[in-house]
C-alpha cells in the first residue's frame, strides 16, 4: 500500500504567490512612472525650445533679443525648475542667418530610493531668422 499526502487545504497558496509576485510589481510599476516623468520633461523641454527659437526667428530688432529668447523659453517651460534650466543662444541676427537654441536640464531615475540612472536632457532647435 502507498503512502499518498493529500493537500487539501490550498488556501495559502494564493496568498504566497501575490507576496512573492508583488515586490517585482510595484518595481515595475515606479519604473514606468519615473521613467513617464522624465520623458514629460523631456516633451516639455523640447517645446519650449521651439518657442525660443521661434521668438528668435521674428524678434531680430529687439533691443535684447537673446534675453527675449530665454524669456520666452523659461516661460513656456512652467513645469520644469527654472534654476536648473541652461540656456545658451546663437546668432549673428542677421536676416536669413540660423538661430540655434539649446536647452539641457538634469534628470534622475531612482527606484525605491536608489538613483539607477541620471544624467542631463538636452533639445536643439534652429530656425531662420526673418
Amino acid at each position: 500500500m502507498r503512502n499518498r499526502i493529500r493537500f487539501r487545504n490550498e488556501r495559502g497558496q494564493t496568498m504566497t504567490e501575490f507576496a512573492l509576485v508583488l515586490p517585482i510589481l510595484a518595481v515595475l510599476l515606479f519604473g514606468v512612472i519615473q521613467f513617464g516623468i522624465v520623458f514629460n520633461n523631456y516633451v516639455t523641454l523640447t517645446d519650449s525650445v521651439r518657442a525660443g527659437a521661434r521668438k528668435g526667428a521674428v524678434g531680430r530688432f529687439s533691443s535684447d533679443p537673446v534675453s527675449d529668447v530665454g524669456t520666452a523659453v523659461k516661460n513656456s517651460a512652467g513645469g520644469l525648475n527654472q534654476g536648473q534650466l541652461n540656456i545658451t543662444v546663437s546668432s549673428p541676427w542677421t536676416p536669413g542667418s540660423d538661430v540655434t537654441v539649446t536647452a539641457t536640464y538634469p534628470y534622475s531615475i531612482s527606484l525605491l530610493g536608489m538613483v539607477v540612472k541620471s544624467g542631463r536632457l538636452s533639445s536643439t532647435t534652429t530656425e531662420r531668422v526673418e
